[in-house]
């Protein structure tokens, strides 16, 4: 079995199988398993570019994070957020418009 076939194998096997805690993929976590298996050391990109070859793409996780605190968003929302926006200074200098006709 080719390399690729085997580490293909262990990425559909899942994450939690090759010695992950969680079941969520990096290019991090890959690039580890490539080390650990194959005892080769791959840049980010050059991971990335093979695991395109090999058919994988990046996913976007189905759902929200179960550790989500909707209250204090939504406090962080009502409170903080209206303190970040900018808001365009108040001028009194005049018009530098085309449009308007002083």
């Amino acid at each position: 079995m080719s390399d690729k076939k085997k580490l293909a194998k262990m990425l559909i096997s899942g994450a939690v199988l090759a010695g992950f805690p969680t079941e969520l993929w990096t290019l991090k976590r890959i690039r580890v398993l490539i080390q650990r298996e194959f005892g080769l050391a791959y840049s980010q990109t050059h991971t990335w570019r093979m695991l395109k070859e090999m058919g994988f793409s990046s996913q976007r996780p189905a759902g929200r994070a179960t550790q989500r605190d909707e209250a204090a968003i939504a406090d962080w929302k009502a409170k903080r957020w209206p303190m970040l926006k900018k808001k365009p200074a108040a001028s009194n200098a005049p018009s530098s418009s085309s449009t308007n006709p002083d």
